[in-house]
């Protein structure tokens, strides 16, 4: 997740991939991909996250032949996020961190391959979670599913914003934003700034061959958030549950495609 910048982006900025530029684009969101299908096994109680951070990276440098993208990244000190429970986004893993039952966490993983990132996460049940935390989860997941169906040609960035808050907020919950998807391709965070919520037929027209990531974070109490000491891990302000779900999507011709796309995702690869 990017931080929102304070500054406006025009659509002159925003680059547009070539057929090329795609198809490294497909190969490394499919790699992403399959490292959440991978670690899931792993996570269950008593687990650490230091754990799950070594298992992402050396299958991430041994398997997949690709880089852990936030290994160093700004002084990142990990391969993958790790948020757990009221960490919104940014978690760092640590031995220290054991899962427990009915704990939930983000896995958020980027991987480099041929010069170009793929970025997606998502949010697991650890053992048996709570009612609230089950709904919280599923409710971030079709969030994020409602803002990808909302892309195509034509449409503009505050449709995307305006499908996930709407669900988000008939449901009850509330939506962080501080944080956004960004645009992605050979640089992590690029232009555009895609908001989790907003207006519809506002902000920057779509056009086939942008690619970008949609990443809601949806809390169970209040939007307000804070970042700790550690100048990375954001957190609820009251401590209440948050979850987060993301993929990285092409504009299409005729639609959208999930670039990072898994088996037990239920909304199509393309629409």
């Amino acid at each position: 997740a990017a931080i929102i910048a304070p500054f406006k982006v025009t659509a002159m900025t925003i680059e547009l991939k070539t057929p090329d530029d795609i198809e490294k684009m497909r190969a490394v969101g499919a790699l992403a991909g399959q490292q959440l299908e991978m670690i899931e096994e792993f996570i269950k109680p008593g687990v650490s996250t230091g754990e799950l951070d070594r298992i992402c990276h050396a299958y991430t440098v041994d398997v997949q032949d690709a880089i852990p993208a936030p290994l160093n990244y700004r002084g990142f000190p990990k391969s993958i996020c790790t948020s757990v429970n009221h960490v919104v986004c940014h978690g760092i893993p640590s031995d220290e961190k054991i899962l427990k039952d009915g704990d939930i966490v983000n896995i958020d993983v980027t991987l480099i391959k041929d010069g170009f990132h793929g970025d997606t996460s998502k949010t697991f049940c650890v053992g048996k979670p709570s009612i609230l935390a089950k709904r919280l989860v599923s409710n971030c997941k079709e969030s994020l599913y409602r803002g990808i169906r909302a892309v195509k040609p034509g449409a503009h960035l505050g449709d995307i914003g305006y499908a996930i808050q709407t669900y988000v907020e008939k449901n009850r919950f509330s939506i962080v934003r501080e944080y956004c998807g960004h645009g992605i391709g050979k640089i992590f965070h690029d232009d555009p700034q895609v908001l989790h919520y907003g207006n519809a037929k506002t902000g920057i027209e779509l056009k086939p061959g942008m690619t970008f990531t949609i990443e809601p974070m949806i809390n169970a109490g209040k939007p307000d958030v804070r970042l700790l000491r550690d100048d990375w891990t954001v957190v609820t302000k009251d401590h209440k549950l948050t979850a987060q779900w993301e993929h990285t999507i092409l504009v299409t011709d005729s639609g959208y495609e999930v670039l990072t796309h898994r088996s037990d995702d239920t909304i199509e690869r393309c629409g």
